[in-house]
């Protein structure tokens, strides 16, 4: 980033602690159609609830409430749809001429290309764009503008079963050589699976990264171009193939075939040794009695200088000509209070800068403060590519192959580098 993007930011951000407590009364509200009437927007939305329940109905049922007794003219209808089924939902209802005026959903790239979504600056009051963490706002971008807008977001340090690593007289590892130092003596322990690996297709798109980025390393360059195939992914690929999976550490599910809803399960269960945690897994291991132990992901000669973070997007679309509207509404969802309702409830992070000081500081979200402190300087995949959902996919069918006995991560990376070469070309 430029010296002068940053100063900009910089001063965006110091007023935004502020002005923010404003920003609903500063936006723009009211029909921008010629009959003055009222005006309705539909919002698709996620369902971030685990168990099954309503919670994330509950949470926007409650949102808009509040929302239009402040701005009789806007009325927002709510659709929550399994995240299964709620990207496919949103596109079939862009390509059927029928978008919905808000859309959260886990991607923009392909819809900012497209002409379909609004800009950050065409919706969003000054102080609220100004107050999204720089490193999520960058990573909104498509062509330099930012027409992703972050929603909540997460980062993944190293989870571990504190009983387990007692019972093995082991400590949390810093280094890779710990690491497999840890996990050997949790296998002679008779730890199941001493390291959960999951390269299987639900995320390994994502397990990687971290491996990738703890080795120096990463699906693109300084550029943002991709180096899929680099020096350092090939030597952090052999490193797990030699010394985690080869040496009998991943357990007894090749990691190929195992996905992170299992993995996590197995550690819920107290069958894992460590993984590459997520906030959510928290919760659920603590319901079946498993004590947790956090500490930042380890590196090739200690922690990596970025840790890798997610984040789930909410964008407006032009279609039905709503601008103001939308805005009002993006501006309200932004307030401190709903930022931090919604990611506390779900054991995820906020993506401004205000609510993000505020749970650093409370007790009631102290079990996320690992995860906040990693995400400043987090690195996210490269979501604003219009290409990155063909790479994506690729990784996610071939990267366990890898680690496999008779795999080669030169030849599997290199492949994928060729798909990934020949996406970013057509783009």
């Amino acid at each position: 980033m430029d010296e002068a993007v940053e100063r900009r930011r910089f001063l965006g951000l110091t007023a935004a602690a502020a002005a923010l407590g404003l920003t609903a009364t500063v936006a723009g509200c009211g029909s921008i159609g010629g009959d003055g009437g009222d005006v309705t927007l539909r919002l698709v939305a996620a369902d971030y609830d685990l168990t099954g329940g309503n919670t994330t109905k509950k949470y926007w049922d409650d949102l808009v409430t509040a929302f239009q007794a402040g701005h009789p003219g806007i009325k927002v209808q709510v659709d929550v749809v399994s995240w299964d089924d709620v990207d496919r939902k949103v596109a079939e209802m862009v390509k059927a001429g029928k978008a919905p005026d808000v859309a959260q959903i886990g991607a923009y790239a392909d819809y900012a290309a497209a002409g379909q979504l609004y800009s950050a600056d065409e919706l969003l009051t000054i102080p609220v764009q100004a107050n999204f963490l720089p490193v999520l706002a960058d990573a909104g971008e498509y062509s330099r503008t930012q027409y992703g807008l972050p929603f909540v977001a997460s980062t993944r340090p190293l989870f571990y079963n504190l009983d387990l690593f007692e019972k093995a007289g082991v400590k949390p590892p810093t280094t890779w050589d710990e690491l497999a130092e840890a996990a050997a003596k949790l296998k002679e322990e008779g730890v199941r699976t001493p390291f959960a690996l999951p390269l299987g297709p639900e995320e390994a798109q994502a397990e990687s990264l971290m491996w990738l980025l703890s080795g120096d390393g990463g699906w693109t360059d300084d550029s943002d171009r991709y180096a899929v195939d680099s020096d350092a992914n090939v030597k952090t690929f052999t490193w797990l193939k030699d010394e985690l999976v080869g040496k009998g550490l991943t357990g007894p599910v090749a990691p190929g075939k195992l996905n992170r809803k299992a993995a996590f399960a197995a550690f819920a269960r107290g069958e894992v040794g460590m993984l590459n945690g997520h906030p959510s897994l928290l919760k659920e291991a603590a319901k079946q009695g498993v004590k947790v132990g956090q500490a930042p992901l380890p590196g090739t000669d200690g922690p990596p200088k970025s840790a890798m973070g997610v984040a789930d997007w909410i964008m407006g679309f032009k279609q039905n000509g709503h601008r103001k509207e939308v805005g009002s509404f993006l501006d309200f969802v932004f307030t401190d209070e709903n930022v931090l309702k919604f990611a506390g409830d779900n054991d995820l992070l906020p993506v401004t800068v205000t609510a993000s000081n505020r749970m650093a500081t409370e007790a009631e979200h102290a079990k996320l403060r690992e995860f906040l402190k990693a995400l400043p300087t987090a690195q996210l995949p490269p979501v604003g590519k219009t290409s990155w959902a063909k790479v994506s996919e690729t990784i996610k069918q071939n990267i366990g192959t890898a680690v496999t006995p008779a795999g080669r991560p030169d030849e599997v990376l290199g492949s994928i580098a060729r798909t990934a070469t020949a996406a970013e070309a057509a783009e």
